[in-house]
C-alpha cells in the first residue's frame, strides 16, 4: 500500500498558475452571490498567472500545500497590515481548492502557516474575513480564533462588513 505525501512549501515562480487556478475555483465558490459578479470577475482576473508570477518573483511570502504531488492550497502570509491590532502576523488568504475543502487540509495550511510567520518573529497572527462567509466564520472559530475587530471593505458598490480573528503567539 502506498502512502500519499502531504506537504507545506514555500511556493515558486512556477507555482503560479497552480495558485491562479486556486484563487480562481476558491474565490468563484466562496464569494459568488457575496461580493457583486462583475466585480468578482475583475478581482479573479486581476490575479492570474502573470500576477502571481510576479509576486513570487518579488519575493511575497506564499506557502502552497501538496498532495500527492499536486497543489491543492495556499496561504499568502506577511506583517500584519493593521497596525492598530495587537498581533504582528497576518494571514492574508487561505485558500483551497474546493475539492479539497473539509478534509483538515485547511487546518495543517494553518498550522503551518502560523509557524511560518513565527519563524520570522512575528508574535500573533491575524486573519479577516467577510461576515456573511459563514464558512470561512466558523473554519476560523473551530480553530479558536478570537473575534477581535471589525471593519467593511466595498466591492462595486456594495459594502461588505470583515471580521478579524486573532491567535496570540
Amino acid at each position: 500500500m502506498g502512502t500519499l505525501l502531504i506537504e507545506t512549501r514555500r511556493a515558486r515562480p512556477a507555482d503560479a498558475a497552480d495558485v491562479a487556478e486556486i484563487h480562481d475555483s476558491a474565490w468563484r465558490a466562496a464569494y459568488r452571490g457575496l461580493i457583486p459578479g462583475v466585480e468578482l470577475e475583475k478581482m479573479i482576473e486581476r490575479r492570474g498567472p502573470g500576477w502571481w508570477e510576479t509576486a513570487l518573483r518579488r519575493g511575497s511570502r506564499v506557502l502552497v500545500l501538496t498532495h500527492a504531488d499536486r497543489i491543492a492550497g495556499y496561504a499568502n502570509l506577511g506583517r500584519n497590515r493593521a497596525r492598530g491590532l495587537p498581533y504582528e502576523g497576518e494571514i492574508y488568504e487561505l485558500y483551497l481548492r474546493p475539492e479539497y475543502q473539509g478534509l483538515g487540509f485547511g487546518r495543517r495550511l494553518f498550522a503551518d502557516s502560523r509557524k511560518e510567520l513565527a519563524s520570522v518573529g512575528f508574535d500573533g497572527v491575524t486573519v479577516w474575513a467577510l461576515a456573511a462567509n459563514e464558512p470561512a466564520l466558523a473554519f476560523y472559530r473551530a480553530l479558536g480564533g478570537a473575534n477581535i475587530a471589525r471593519s467593511s471593505e466595498s466591492f462595486g458598490g456594495r459594502t461588505l462588513e470583515k471580521l478579524a480573528f486573532g491567535w496570540a503567539g
